[in-house]
């Protein structure tokens, strides 16, 4: 496989950031130095006497070393690189290191001196937690030499890069400088994968059995928290600062507004936390980490990472966009998120009596399953002829497809992508992962129920809501499935929700869903397999060991799926199917139980191996379940924002009350992550993934959320338009011109409103179709219809009716029409009551038989009755461009709003005058009503002959500057802090 740079050192040139890979132990082949030219942010490759040949030809403060690219992205005409400057070594798979990454730099390419201050502050960090790391080596007898894991037979120090490691890597020792501390201190040990580090001293060591999972700290850390605290703080200084530089960055660029402006130093924060201090990316320069063993094997030795990793796992592929026009692929780092964890275990044939249980299965890796934590182990020497090592690896790899966190992404998308899909392998293997000997791999996922549903961020047990129509739904589920059976075969599904309850309104859809797929299928295909168990009303009273019975149903089928096999390089036997596991958030209840089902897999590969796990000395097997319950920490942080609940179970097997406070706790944190923090992260991992672009910001800092980009608008709006013409439209006999989807206020015959709605737009060569539609249920809800021999007037300008943002106060993008019309006996109302009635209402009675706006008139004026009010209907313009369309970028060339508020105008005004009877001729034709000449006057006297349409303003920025009052500008300002 061709070698990726494994240290680069970034610097500042005149005209640009220069990235130069270093020569590391191993290398054979220097890649060449690369530029990224300020402003535009275009990369090319230099020739080497251009590049730093090593970091003691530049300044100490001038120069950064780092491991890899995460990648390039640009937001307000302002690029940024980010790029790897702290890792962890977490595993060795088939004796090739994997890390985590534990921070990142990210540095502006803007201008030299902007570069170079903030290439300035990485270098004072680095150099800071390098000081730190040495020192605490030095004073601190007990801290854990740094190296490798001895269990997984691989040194740090055989990567060729890992003697960077020492120079510029956060400490790994009890005094890590990382603000993780103080939150396990805190949260009572709840984030087991950052916490073990922590308690691997001997004190704890020796008092681990007497507590709840993680909880609780040594004596000998209790000076930790000051010092934490003290890092933490001058981490936030750093950030500041980096953010301070884009107040003080001035690019050659249009004056305009930008795109989320005053939010980039935000999204710069949100980046290194994401990407960094988060510890929830994971990567290798020699093995593909995106793939499990069974598909890993379809690869080829010598095809780049980044060509051969799974898309759906390629977390930074969109970032690393930029560099992939070079012809050097060294710089091409694939990073996925989700968790790794490895441990090392000892099993025995002839198990000793109880006596001698101290030359047993002991667990000498007690110590935890954190990143860099490698466990103690007895020299092999120590091993009787009965025993034998093994290593235990969890790969969970969550899924870049309906990316996100909790409320924000639910249910399924148009794709038949489910929100928080992860799929995790369970690999068995030797410590030196020996050829002749066979490595195990069995592979689980999770994912939301593949409904369309979502639930509110503003109530600790939110009522789901469905959304879409049946059909709509069975065709996402449809995909879903189609694609998972392909890619893994027969599917066991197990629903965890609840039966009875707010839960039933998804389980049921998805059990109906089921049934219907299974008719349904292709012959070719398997037919799914559910197991409805509802873990609350079993495991009722703490009794989560009744998770057993679920094993007592599934227990054949998981064994007859079996796992995938490998030995000598060659895959002997492949899982033939896959469990698809369940609850409502896929996290707390969806780990406890993909855990069982590990174990009870875990026991069937040792028991072919020889080994019993039922007559071992240790029946605790603490290894295996911190190990999972680290896993699921991880999950849970990365989609929740905390720990996973019911840890303590999954940790122990035991669950009391202080488990349950521990909830409690988790749960508060959630709800208030779900009310505030998530808005804008959400909106940062679309960006960072492509899903939408930097237009993103603006359309959140005008509404402070943003849309599913999961869900196709420009489909869903066809479809409306497509319904709506279904339901209004009765009499075959009018001709359908076109339709369209605008928004419109939520009151009817209203301009001046803050609440509008998304509406559908229809015009016959008859009549205009005003529909107001359902858009979570694909139905109408109310339509009106209008005889265009009533349109009496067509108004086209400028349509604002909020000047809090930049957006909302841009005339060129806020336009529309107000259609003025009198109403007739033809013009009607009807709003669907979901009942065998529908409700019809006139908007006025017209005075005689004829509908015609003369007729009414002279009816008016015989009879003394004054003629009917004229109504109003609004219609504005939506944005032509959004941040998912231009993402997208469909190639289909889009109408500015303008464009299209002159389009519909224009077939308006073209029906009505073509439905009217043909004027007298008179002399002084072509003449205007006010006399003047057809082709001039001002911009707001009708145009043309009989002409409808007028130019003005519907509301100018002026006056809905005026209307604007305090309480909204207070309220948008509030919002705003809370949420940006």
């Amino acid at each position: 496989m061709p070698g990726l740079a494994r240290k680069l050192l970034i610097c500042a040139a005149v005209d640009g950031l220069i990235i130069q890979p270093l020569v590391t132990k191993g290398q054979t082949r220097i890649p060449g130095p690369v530029k990224i030219k300020y402003g535009e942010a275009t990369i090319a490759t230099i020739p080497r006497d251009q590049a730093i040949t090593t970091p003691d030809s530049t300044p100490p403060s001038s120069s950064f070393e780092a491991f890899g690219i995460i990648g390039l992205f640009t937001v307000a005409r302002l690029s940024y690189l980010i790029t790897i400057t702290g890792r962890q070594q977490v595993a060795q798979i088939r004796g090739y290191p994997i890390y985590v990454v534990t921070d990142v730099a990210v540095t502006p390419c803007t201008s030299q001196a902007e570069a170079e201050t903030a290439i300035g502050h990485t270098a004072l960090k680095l150099h800071r937690a390098s000081a730190e790391r040495i020192s605490e080596e030095a004073s601190d007898t007990e801290s854990e030499v740094e190296t490798a894991p001895a269990a997984t037979g691989a040194e740090d120090a055989d990567d060729p890069g890992a003697q960077s490691d020492a120079e510029v890597l956060q400490a790994r020792g009890p005094g890590e400088p990382s603000g993780i501390a103080q939150d396990v201190f805190k949260k009572n040990g709840s984030y087991g994968r950052f916490a073990q580090r922590w308690f691997s001293n001997k004190v704890w060591m020796a008092n681990r059995r007497q507590n709840l999972g993680l909880s609780g700290v040594g004596a000998t850390t209790a000076v930790e928290p000051e010092n934490e605290e003290a890092d933490r703080n001058m981490k936030e200084n750093d950030d500041r600062e980096l953010s301070k530089t884009v107040l003080r960055e001035n690019p050659d660029a249009p004056p305009s507004s930008t795109a989320g402006e005053s939010l980039t130093p935000k999204l710069l924060r949100m980046a290194h936390i994401w990407f960094g201090t988060s510890k929830s990316f994971f990567f290798s320069y020699d093995i593909d980490l995106t793939r499990s063993v069974a598909n890993r094997a379809a690869t080829t030795s010598h095809t780049p990472l980044h060509r051969a990793a799974d898309p759906l796992f390629f977390w930074n592929q969109n970032l690393l966009r930029p560099f992939m026009a070079l012809s050097d692929e060294s710089l091409l780092l694939p990073v996925m998120q989700g968790f790794v964890g490895q441990r090392s275990f000892v099993v025995d044939r002839n198990p000793p009596q109880v006596d001698s249980q101290l030359d047993s299965m002991e667990m000498d890796d007690m110590t935890g399953s954190i990143p860099g934590s490698p466990p103690q182990e007895r020299a092999p020497t120590e091993l009787r002829a009965s025993e034998k090592k093994y290593l235990i690896t969890i790969v969970s790899r969550r899924s870049i497809k309906r990316a996100g966190l909790r409320y924000l992404r639910r249910g399924i998308d148009d794709e038949g992508f489910a929100a928080n899909s992860v799929e995790t392998e369970q690999i068995l293997s030797t410590p030196l992962w020996e050829p002749s000997s066979k490595i195990y791999s069995f592979v689980q996922t999770r994912g939301s129920i593949p409904v369309f549903f979502t639930q509110s961020p503003y109530s600790l047990k939110p009522i789901p809501v469905l959304q879409h129509s049946p059909d709509a739904n069975f065709r996402a589920f449809s995909k879903h499935f189609n694609r998972m059976s392909e890619k893994y075969g027969p599917m066991q599904l197990v629903n965890l929700v609840e039966r009875h309850g707010v839960e039933a309104i998804v389980g049921n859809e998805y059990e109906k869903n089921v049934e219907q797929y299974n008719k349904e299928r292709p012959e070719e295909t398997q037919p799914l397999a559910l197991e409805w168990f509802d873990f609350h009303s079993a495991c009722r009273g703490m009794k989560f060991e009744n998770v057993s019975q679920l094993l007592d149903t599934l227990g054949k089928k998981i064994e007859k799926a079996g796992s995938t096999v490998e030995s000598n390089g060659q895959v002997n036997g492949k899982q033939n199917g896959v469990l698809r596991t369940n609850c409502m958030d896929c996290l707390d209840r969806t780990n406890v139980c993909q855990s069982s089902f590990g174990k009870f897999m875990l026991d069937l590969q040792l028991r072919e191996e020889g080994f019993d796990m039922s007559a071992q000395i240790d029946q605790e097997n603490s290894w295996f379940n911190t190990l999972w319950a680290d896993n699921g920490d991880a999950i849970s942080k990365q989609y929740a924002s905390t720990a996973a609940m019911k840890g303590d179970y999954t940790r122990t097997r035991k669950r009391d009350y202080r488990g349950m406070v521990n909830d409690l706790g988790l749960s508060l944190t959630r709800f208030y992550n779900g009310m505030v923090n998530d808005y804008f992260s959400q909106a940062a991992i679309d960006f960072f993934l492509g899903n939408v672009t930097s237009l993103v910001f603006d359309e959140f800092e005008a509404n402070m959320m943003t849309k599913d980009p999961g869900v196709s608008m420009s489909k869903m709006r066809e479809l409306a338009i497509e319904t709506s013409q279904k339901i209004a439209i009765e009499d075959d006999k009018e001709d359908f011109i076109g339709g369209w989807t605008l928004l419109s206020p939520q009151i009817s015959d209203t301009i001046k409103t803050s609440l509008f709605e998304e509406v559908v737009l229809l015009l016959t060569d008859t009549a205009l179709y005003l529909c107001r539609f359902n858009w979570k249920l694909d139905k109408v809800s109310s339509f009106e219809r209008v005889d265009l021999a009533h349109v009496i007037e067509i108004r086209v300008g400028t349509y604002i009716t909020s000047a809090i943002s930049p957006v909302q106060a841009d005339a060129a993008k806020n336009v529309g029409l107000v259609v003025t019309y009198e109403p007739g006996h033809t013009d009607v109302k009807r709003t669907n009551t979901r009942s065998l009635s529908s409700l019809a209402t006139t908007p006025a009675k017209s005075g005689g038989g004829g509908g015609g706006v003369l007729n009414q008139g002279i009816l008016g004026s015989i009879t003394g009755k004054p003629a009917a009010k004229p109504r109003k209907i609004a219609l504005k313009a939506l944005y032509a461009h959004t941040a998912i369309s231009e993402a997208r970028n469909e190639g289909v060339p889009r109408l500015t709003e303008v464009e299209q508020v002159n389009v519909i105008a224009a077939e308006i005004e073209r029906l009505v005058l073509a439905g009217r009877p043909p004027p007298p001729d008179r002399s002084g034709a072509g003449k205007s009503r006010d006399g003047e000449s057809g082709t001039g006057g001002t911009e707001d006297s009708v145009k043309g002959e009989g002409g409808l349409i007028q130019r003005g303003d519907i509301i100018s920025l002026e006056e809905a500057k005026r209307t604007t009052g305090l309480f909204e500008q207070l309220g948008h300002t509030i919002k705003k802090l809370v949420w940006a």
